[in-house]
């Protein structure tokens, strides 16, 4: 019995969509010449650079689009599935700063600092991908989002969520993955990445957005629309209201994507928020943004379409009650809604710092969300009056071979950043951050770098060497061998 939630009825959902289905016509929506010229030759009307998306157009669309798709690890397994209710979390990406946790406060990320990050999620199983989760700063801009991919593939065997923020930077990136897949063709049966591409809020499909979604379908790698309104700023101020232009924004960019390569694989993402009129901030870990992302949720499974959600996120920043209440609240209802890849797990400050001991007090939580969502186990004979047969009032039910089968699977166990138990007269308590410290260090001391097969190694740094060269670094930072030989 799997527990699922929702918050919005059908008639409600159907109003959404309704509404959505009116803006693509009207106001309709801003789009770059390569999105113009394919929802022109479909039927839309183009002026001004506004297309104007009649419903049948989309409904099409709709039709070709996959209804389920796989990531697949470097073995060729497949990894994570995009697709009804399965659930599935990854470390939030692109942020500036990580979090030092000797003064506990921001610094500017580096090259050394991803690579950590990416150690650290390789061992713990409740990430089920990796992502590109920090700015290098220690890399040239022109190939940041290239190189971020490439220190995850050389230090992972997991999946990753990622995303290019320019054509050129785009290609480069495929041209990695088909590296390391051995071939664009092994690259297209078998994806191990999906792409993030956002329309800007509202109603707008920028240039270089527009390029990376049509780029994306042609070569059969999969996309995730990441629609980002941010309620009463860049939206409408009514949560509803916001859940349309979400929609809406989902509804165009899946047609874009679907005209350039009929059922290339496309996620219903996003990254909503409300803006916070207090503080003029957007708070990632607020329940009204928590709320946006199961409402968008169920109007992209309305389809039934694979689903993505930003959260377990929080807009404190340091590691304190705060970032626990709201990043936990998300793991669980996220995870009750059955989003299919849920981003934004160890960020702090509205998604601008990362953290490496959030990360693993997250997973904490993410172990959690999971043992809710698997829900009651109820193939049993009989739920307790077989048991009470066995040993009548005496209450020994610790004895019971039953309970020695069956505990393990009737709980979770958390690691040792979850504390249980006594705790020894006259000692101090540590508390959840020093614990997180003490895990990180140790996951990060048992690191071993994957096995990549010789071929493998030498044509991701063939690719690395060729991008790198082009920017003038004179050093690969963060990875090992890391100075440039070719």
């Amino acid at each position: 019995m799997r527990p699922k939630l929702q918050l919005l009825d059908s008639v409600t959902v159907e109003k959404v969509l309704a509404e959505a289905f009116q803006l693509l016509e009207r106001p309709g929506v801003k789009v770059a010449p390569v999105a113009a010229d394919l929802l022109g030759s479909a039927g839309a009307r183009i002026a001004d650079g506004i297309a104007h998306i009649p419903e049948s157009v989309v409904r099409h669309a709709l039709d070709s689009a996959p209804k389920e798709f796989f990531l697949y690890a470097r073995d060729g397994q497949a990894a994570v599935h995009y697709g009804g209710d399965d659930v599935h979390f990854d470390p939030g990406s692109s942020c500036l700063n990580i979090l030092d946790p000797a003064t506990s406060l921001p610094r500017l990320a580096q090259a050394a600092d991803l690579a950590r990050l990416v150690q650290l999620t390789e061992q713990l199983p409740e990430y089920a991908a990796q992502s590109t989760a920090m700015v290098c700063n220690d890399v040239p801009q022109e190939i940041g989002d290239f190189y971020r991919l490439f220190v995850v593939l050389w230090y992972s065997n997991k999946p990753v969520v990622t995303g290019a923020f320019s054509g050129p930077t785009l290609q480069a990136m495929i041209d990695l993955l088909a590296a390391d897949a051995g071939g664009a063709d092994r690259l297209r049966q078998k994806p191990r990445a999906v792409f993030d591409v956002c329309p800007s809020p509202p109603l707008n499909w920028s240039d270089f957005a527009s390029e990376n979604i049509v780029q994306l379908a042609r070569a059969g790698v999969p996309a995730e629309i990441v629609s980002m309104p941010l309620a009463g700023a860049t939206a409408p101020v009514t949560l509803i209201g916001s859940v349309v232009q979400h929609a809406a924004e989902c509804l165009s960019g899946l047609t874009i994507h679907q005209l350039a390569g009929p059922a290339a694989p496309v996620v219903w993402g996003g990254a909503p928020a409300i803006f916070d009129m207090s503080s003029g901030g957007t708070p990632m870990g607020a329940i009204e943004t928590v709320m946006l992302d199961l409402a968008c949720t169920q109007v992209g499974k309305h389809f039934g379409l694979p689903t993505h959600g930003y959260m377990v996120a929080t807009e404190s920043k340091r590691i304190d009650a705060q970032a626990g209440m709201e990043s936990a609240t998300s793991a669980a209802l996220g995870a009750l809604a059955g989003i299919n890849m849920i981003s934004g797990a160890g960020m702090l400050d509205s998604l601008a710092c990362h953290s490496l001991e959030k990360l693993v007090i997250d997973a904490e939580a993410i172990a959690s969300a999971q043992r809710l969502q698997r829900g009651f186990e109820t193939a049993f004979p009989s739920f307790a009056t077989g048991m009470f047969e066995q040993i009548g009032l005496s209450g020994e039910f610790l004895k019971m071979k039953e309970t020695r089968a069956l505990f393990r699977s009737e709980q979770h166990f958390p690691s040792s950043v979850i504390h249980r138990g006594e705790i020894p007269e006259g000692s101090i308590p540590e508390d959840i951050f020093t614990r997180a410290q003490a895990r990180v260090r140790e996951l990060l001391d048992s690191y071993q770098k994957p096995a990549i097969s010789a071929d493998t190694e030498k044509r991701l740094m063939e690719v690395a060497l060729r991008v790198a060269q082009l920017a003038g670094p004179k050093e690969l930072p963060g990875i090992e061998p890391a100075t440039v030989t070719g």
